[in-house]
């Protein structure tokens, strides 16, 4: 997707894909059952040692998480259901601001995170990374010029790395997944903590219209 920008910048929002727009743990979990016999107890919190083989009761290997990841995202991502509130959340942001969704995927997998979205009415440039966001982040609000701007997430550690790359950016820390959320401690490098769309909403846009 190509961007406009205009010389004088504008007010900015970059959020975040799954849990935060799209619903993925629960989705990703019920796959691993169908698929693989694997039970994915996310709502530990502890993604990686999460995972058990149902046949052999052994825990799945750190290993095998991140080609089941993979493969997920490959062929499964239709699955994903829209987080409540989060499309007319981007609609009224949208009014005043530009929306960049920032989504830690592969390159290859821009065209099916774009399309993914499309699907559910979200229609805003995809950026795909790897790593911490703040780099990435940083050079976003520079290319669009932002008079301010505002950064969601759902992992710590990527409010972490905006906050040393670009400490001037608003950050909210959103767990959309009611199941997997009580298990997230708030981020310590973010602003605030809110975890539905409703509520983010308003906070969003007094900082970015302030």
């Amino acid at each position: 997707m190509t961007a406009t920008f205009s010389s004088q910048g504008r007010p900015l929002l970059i959020t975040d894909c799954d849990e935060v727009l799209l619903h993925m743990v629960s989705h990703f979990d019920a796959w691993l059952d169908e698929a693989h016999s694997i039970d994915f107890a996310f709502e530990s919190g502890d993604f990686g040692g999460s995972m058990t083989d149902k046949a052999t009761g052994e825990t799945v290997s750190t290993d095998r998480v991140w080609p089941l990841l993979d493969l997920f995202f490959r062929g499964e991502m239709h699955r994903q259901t829209i987080v409540p509130g989060a499309v007319e959340a981007l609609g009224r942001i949208g009014e005043v601001a530009d929306i960049v969704i920032l989504t830690n995927l592969g390159d290859e997998a821009h065209p099916w995170r774009v399309d993914q979205l499309a699907k559910h009415g979200i229609a805003h440039e995809v950026v795909t990374n790897s790593g911490g966001k703040g780099v990435p982040a940083r050079a976003i609000i520079e290319r669009y010029r932002a008079t301010r701007s505002a950064f969601v997430d759902d992992l710590p550690v990527h409010h972490a790395s905006v906050a040393k790359h670009a400490p001037e950016v608003h950050r909210l820390h959103m767990v959309a997944e009611p199941r997997l959320a009580p298990a997230v401690p708030a981020a310590p490098a973010a602003h605030v903590r809110i975890d539905d769309w409703p509520t983010a909403t308003g906070w969003l846009l007094e900082r970015l219209t302030q």
